[in-house]
């Protein structure tokens, strides 16, 4: 039940999904309520604007990605990897898809072969919605060995639906393998809401943060810039949300004592 509210519940908080609940409320208010009406409106037209300008998306994204820069890691038992990066093999793809997120992958398989851990754990299932087949963990390892980790060097935990599942579902496979320095990788942006449920567990994690969405030299530095960063884009919408997802997240786990 949690996971189904923790999904769904905070489209109405996503800039796309408040403005369409202001917007609707404004047509049923349209006849009887017509101050309630524009202030709907404009309020669903503020919302939609600002959230996809390049000035909030950075904003809220360097907060997070700013909090684990990456530099020299020490070596470690294991590199655990979290979900969130790959699509199942559906017809008519030919193979596991890659997304955005999929940097987590590339870079433990990096990693690995810096020698920085003898161990990579997965974590991550696969509510099956479409047909999937596999989880997200059994998709990630099959990536790691076509990067060249051998399968005896890869560990799965393919139950886990949700980031404090990712670390409560670890746990006990990493203590079976008496695996106890972590490198944990997971996306920049990401990073701090996992490294609060880690650490809450007593688990001995090192942030090896990656897929950072902002870099140094795309923060706006003259009034041009600053005045392009007010124009709206579409994408910049996914990535506020994203962002919010994480503040929302914080908020939540650190309530119920989870973080």
């Amino acid at each position: 039940m949690f996971f189904f509210l923790s999904k769904f519940i905070p489209l109405l908080i996503y800039p796309l999904g408040l403005s369409i609940l202001l917007l609707s409320l404004g047509l049923y208010w349209l006849k009887r309520h017509p101050r309630r009406t524009r202030i709907a409106i404009a309020s669903s037209i503020a919302i939609l604007w600002l959230s996809s300008t390049p000035l909030l998306r950075n904003a809220l994204l360097l907060n997070l990605e700013q909090q684990n820069i990456p530099g020299e890691l020490p070596t470690a038992d294991v590199i655990v990897v979290l979900g969130g990066a790959t699509r199942s093999p559906i017809h008519p793809r030919p193979a596991v898809d890659i997304m955005e997120a999929g940097d987590r992958i590339i870079h433990a398989a990096q990693l690995y072969k810096q020698g920085k851990a003898p161990k990579v754990l997965v974590s991550g299932g696969r509510i099956d919605l479409a047909g999937a087949t596999s989880s997200e963990a059994e998709d990630m390892s099959q990536l790691l060995q076509f990067m060249g980790v051998p399968d005896k060097d890869i560990l799965l935990e393919p139950e886990s639906y949700n980031t404090r599942e990712n670390a409560l579902y670890s746990q006990p496979i990493l203590e079976a393998a008496g695996l106890e320095k972590i490198l944990l990788v997971t996306s920049a942006m990401h990073m701090p809401r996992s490294l609060l449920i880690f650490r809450k567990l007593g688990m001995d994690v090192t942030p090896a943060a990656t897929d950072f969405l902002i870099a140094q030299s795309e923060r706006p530095s003259t009034s041009r810039a600053r005045l392009i960063s007010l124009l709206p884009e579409a994408e910049n919408i996914l990535f506020v949300s994203r962002a919010i997802k994480e503040y929302l997240g914080l908020f939540v786990y650190r309530l119920k004592g989870w973080a």
